[in-house]
């Protein structure tokens, strides 16, 4: 069965900090979603590959994801090379997904903004018949990236009010990166409370954009046709 939305992140937590209330609420509407973590964060400060697989998959449950895949690319070093769009596409091929969820592709951690090129590539590649990714052809239909900890406005804001908690025990799952000792003082991404801070005040202050207690927001490159301006969605509250 083909995946309804697919988020692909660097590594696993990734997903669940940037988009993961959009992802459960998602499978609350009946969507079938997955997320694919290109690398198995190896080389992190704290945890191992085998921790964070059994971590990834708890969150994923909490979530709701109907697939959660690795495509083990090598951590702090994820490059767009042609092996590395071409394992991408296969993955579009294979999940056949409508809508593809990337990372923001400015950012401070050199394997998000390359995980965010590479996956865009491989979503074009996947809907080229020439291309040897294995089955047919196949390109989303929408790619959007989401907005985390960027000053960027987002082009839209979904609102996460009611998947918020649930959200927040994903990202606790991760208790090899956010569980333990306290962060040092000058220690931003620590295994403590205050990524949970973090993610409190990005959500609030998306959901203000829309009215709402807590959302995620997301940025797209690409206008959109419009041909009723009746008919656009609901917008700010300003």
């Amino acid at each position: 069965m083909a995946v309804d939305v697919l988020a692909f992140a660097a590594h696993p937590d990734d997903a669940e900090i940037t988009c993961g209330g959009t992802l459960r609420k998602l499978v609350e509407l009946g969507r079938r979603v997955g997320v694919v973590d290109l690398t198995r964060g190896e080389r992190g400060t704290r945890g191992t590959p085998a921790t964070r697989a059994r971590e990834a998959r708890r969150a994923g449950a909490v979530l709701g994801l109907a697939v959660r895949t690795n495509l083990g690319l090598p951590d702090a070093a994820v490059e767009s090379t042609a092996a590395a769009r071409l394992a991408v596409a296969r993955i579009v091929r294979r999940e056949r997904p409508r809508v593809v969820i990337l990372p923001f592709p400015e950012q401070r951690h050199p394997d998000h903004a390359a995980a965010a090129e590479v996956a865009y590539a491989g979503c074009f590649l996947a809907g080229l018949r020439r291309v040897p990714a294995g089955g047919p052809p196949h390109r989303p239909f929408k790619v959007v990236h989401a907005i985390f900890g960027q000053l960027e406005r987002p082009s839209f804001v979904v609102d996460i009010t009611a998947q918020y908690e649930k959200k927040v025990e994903a990202v606790r799952c991760y208790a090899s990166q956010f569980g333990g000792r306290p962060a040092a003082p000058r220690e931003r991404f620590g295994p403590s409370e205050r990524v949970f801070d973090w993610i409190r005040s990005v959500g609030e202050s998306h959901g203000l954009l829309i009215g709402a207690r807590y959302g995620e927001g997301f940025f797209q490159r690409e206008p959109f046709a419009v041909e009723d301006l009746t008919k656009l969605p609901v917008a700010s509250i300003g």
